[in-house]
């Protein structure tokens, strides 16, 4: 059996400590479980537990062996007892960012990197939305997240799938807004996601004035964007894309954004959206700077 690192962020409320850096890349782990949990990637850390651990990290990110997801067929699910009852725009919203997002721009600043198994492709598919309103789990454990995406769904058979899981759980104390992981459903490879409500969480939240969406809706594709572009670049173990310090590149670009809004012209649906790291744009100089400085965010805009 394999030691996984399991970050300390799963046991801060329970214990009373402070959570740290839970990406397990970054930072050496503070407690080990042997167990099968899925690790937690491409964590979206809240605004201001970004800022308290921004440090310049390495330019441009490496290839470290691994498959990217040549496209991804995405599916989002809606858990929690909420939901059933729910008349607001965040799921017919999901649904319209999915759809916009095949062969946007935006999908494009990801399609420079190559894996074993090809290169990362712009045209994804998006097969609506499940309902699950029996009671929502919270996302300090990834292996609760992939019984739910395992219950629910059938999974592409393309090992393509990505399941995006929406909960109607607020954030509370937790320091992060989202996170990716992968696993297994019935031996099928599955990616998956997950998301706290985001409704008047102010560290979570992109402070869209443009678009017209609600804040809980605006928040929630923001980071939708960050995941889904991290799990198609950096899907799973071994690895594919990150950089020294463990960042990919969704977390490269994190709160920041260079314009207003960007527009999915599939739909033409606008979001504000964040940028992603795009090496190609950093050695050109042609990208706009990250917190760090780093010219080499794109949003496609």
């Amino acid at each position: 059996m394999k030691w996984i690192a399991i970050p300390v962020v799963l046991f801060a409320s329970a214990l009373g400590f402070s959570q740290a850096d839970n990406n397990s890349r970054d930072t050496k782990p503070e407690i080990l479980v042997k167990q099968h949990e899925p690790p937690m990637l491409g964590i979206h850390w809240t605004r201001e537990f970004q800022a308290s651990r921004a440090r310049t990290k390495s330019a441009n990110m490496t290839y470290h062996g691994g498959k990217i997801m040549t496209t991804a067929v995405t599916q989002a699910i809606f858990w929690g007892t909420s939901w059933g009852s729910y008349t607001g725009d965040k799921i017919t919203g999901m649904d319209s960012w999915y759809y916009g997002f095949t062969n946007s721009n935006y999908a494009k600043t990801s399609d420079e990197y190559t894996g074993t198994n090809g290169t990362v492709a712009p045209a994804t598919s998006h097969l609506g939305h499940i309902i699950d309103t029996s009671a929502a789990s919270g996302g300090n454990s990834t292996s609760a997240i992939l019984a739910e995406v395992c219950k629910v769904v059938t999974p592409d058979t393309s090992g393509n799938g990505y399941y995006a899981v929406y909960t109607d759980l607020p954030r509370g104390n937790a320091n992060y807004c989202a996170w990716h992981s992968a696993g297994t459903c019935g031996g099928m490879p599955v990616q998956f996601a997950f998301f706290w409500k985001l409704d008047g969480d102010a560290g979570c939240d992109p402070q869209d004035t443009t678009t017209g969406h609600s804040q809980g809706l605006a928040a929630l594709a923001n980071v939708s964007g960050h995941e889904l572009s991290e799990a198609r670049t950096d899907p799973a173990s071994p690895g594919a894309w990150y950089d020294s310090s463990g960042a990919e590149n969704g977390d490269k670009c994190a709160w920041t954004f260079n314009v207003p809004s960007v527009t999915f012209a599939a739909n033409s649906t606008k979001w504000k959206i964040q940028g992603e790291w795009s090496n190609n744009a950093y050695t050109s100089g042609t990208g706009y700077p990250n917190s760090s400085g780093q010219r080499g965010c794109l949003d496609g805009h």
